[in-house]
């Protein structure tokens, strides 16, 4: 029987197995991903701060009561790597300023080529060929504050992350009869900015003049005036 060894051996290993799965607490169940925060460490360790564990699960979003689209800020990058850190990193912003987004979406990437001849002359016919790829990330806020909105879009600006473009669009949303009062804020912008457009391309202004107007009152001056 030359494998009889071979089959001892195997069903040992069996039994240890099964014992050492058996000696594993019940209690903890299967591992799963899932987006809960695990509990404190056994055996005495330390749980992490809940805003560490928060970076090791996906990125929390809220739900948009109407879904009006108020903003569509899109991702550029040529590394998938950089582009998919900071699509997170703006979806964790969002839901931090209350905004509801959704995303990232991949679009369609953008490819390029060029054709650069090595050499002039007689050596035209050697060429090299370059191609650039850039791939791109959508991320849609709804039912957005357009403050929030902008808060959002300068924070994101203000902590870029090398090799990231952005290109945002954003829409605003006014209740029926706002021309009417964009006509009365364009009289009142007329009446203060009227004053100011009367001097443009000068260097005097209004109170330079008055200031003339003062020395030429003072008696100091009507004094020298005098005795010239």
């Amino acid at each position: 029987m030359p494998n009889a060894p071979q089959v001892a051996a195997s069903t040992r290993t069996d039994q240890f197995m099964g014992q050492t799965l058996n000696s594993i607490d019940s209690t903890r169940g299967p591992l799963s991903l899932t987006n809960a925060l695990p509990e404190q460490g056994r055996r005495g360790r330390p749980r992490l701060p809940r805003s560490v564990q928060a970076i090791y699960l996906r990125p929390l979003k809220r739900k948009a009561q109407y879904g009006v689209p108020v903003c569509d800020l899109q991702i550029r990058s040529y590394s998938v790597r950089n582009l998919e850190f900071f699509a997170d990193f703006a979806l964790r912003a969002a839901y931090y300023l209350n905004l509801p987004a959704a995303g990232p979406v991949p679009l369609p990437r953008i490819t390029e080529r060029w054709t650069v001849p090595r050499s002039h002359f007689i050596h035209k016919k050697s060429q090299e060929n370059f191609e650039r790829i850039t791939m791109r990330r959508l991320v849609q806020i709804q039912d957005g504050h357009p403050d929030s909105v902008e808060i959002w879009l300068a924070f994101l600006k203000k902590h870029a992350y090398y090799g990231i473009g952005m290109k945002a669009n954003v829409w605003r949303h006014e209740k029926l009869g706002v021309g009417k009062t964009m006509d009365v804020s364009l009289e009142n912008l007329k009446q203060a900015v009227g004053p100011r457009w009367a001097h443009f391309g000068r260097r005097k202004t209004l109170e330079t003049s008055e200031r003339a107007f003062e020395m030429m009152r003072d008696e100091t001056f009507q004094e020298t005036v005098e005795t010239l």
